[in-house]
């Protein structure tokens, strides 16, 4: 009985803070999108008058208006997704460090490493490891980053030699790669690795270093009034 009682408190607890989660989410998301609102309403309504009209045309109005009330709610769910997630990538773009909270969820197979390298401009470089190999994320000003990937490729080039290496540079311009496209590109590449040949690599990128392994980085977009300390590079 106690163990019950304290499953069903847990519970209890548990469903509120999502419920809050997704009022914020909500509130978060109209701010950027004013009429998601209408948007979802209005594809739950479409589906479910869809549906209910085909019941009532083959005799089954009741079975096909549970389906078009389960099939409009998960309709809903997608849109709203979708949208709040285009939300969130509008206001991460531009900002400094965007790319890293991106690539933190690329989803499993990945290891992210944020700001492998970064100069006083706040151009930075962050590398993932999976099975198509080596990506590095580079943002920040393109003439600048252009530097900077060579640098860190030439690095990375004295520890791992039989190992693809991707660049993406984000940015809407020619040769850019929008933030909200990120994931999709690197989803997109060919996978060349097995899973011990990943393992073995990261073991390698460890035991190379980071640039940015001493320097206590926020999670996410970084600070925009951020700079690099002075002095050497920092090792």
């Amino acid at each position: 009985m106690a163990r019950k009682a304290k499953s069903d408190s847990g519970d209890t607890a548990a469903n509120p803070g999502r419920l809050k989660q997704i009022a914020l989410t909500y509130k978060m998301t109209r701010k950027a999108d004013p009429k998601v609102g209408l948007v979802v309403a209005g594809v739950g309504l479409a589906v479910f008058g869809v549906l209910l009209a085909i019941g009532f045309l083959i005799g089954h109005p009741v079975y096909l208006g549970i389906l078009g009330f389960l099939l409009a709610f998960l309709a809903m769910a997608i849109v709203f997704g979708r949208r709040a997630e285009r939300a969130a990538f509008g206001q991460m773009e531009g900002q400094p460090g965007a790319a890293a909270a991106v690539l933190q969820n690329v989803g499993r197979g990945w290891t992210t490493t944020p700001a492998v390298a970064m100069n006083r401009n706040q151009d930075v470089v962050h590398r993932a490891v999976g099975k198509a190999g080596i990506v590095l994320v580079a943002e920040g000003n393109p003439n600048r980053l252009k530097t900077l990937l060579a640098a860190e490729k030439k690095r990375m080039g004295r520890i791992v030699v039989d190992v693809p290496v991707h660049d993406i540079m984000v940015g809407n311009g020619e040769g850019q790669v929008p933030l909200k496209k990120v994931r999709t590109t690197m989803l997109k590449l060919p996978r060349v690795l097995s899973g011990p040949q990943v393992t073995t690599t990261n073991d390698r990128l460890r035991a190379m270093g980071d640039l940015m392994s001493n320097m206590p980085l926020p999670k996410g977009p970084m600070p925009k009034g951020m700079r690099m300390p002075r002095g050497g590079k920092m090792r």
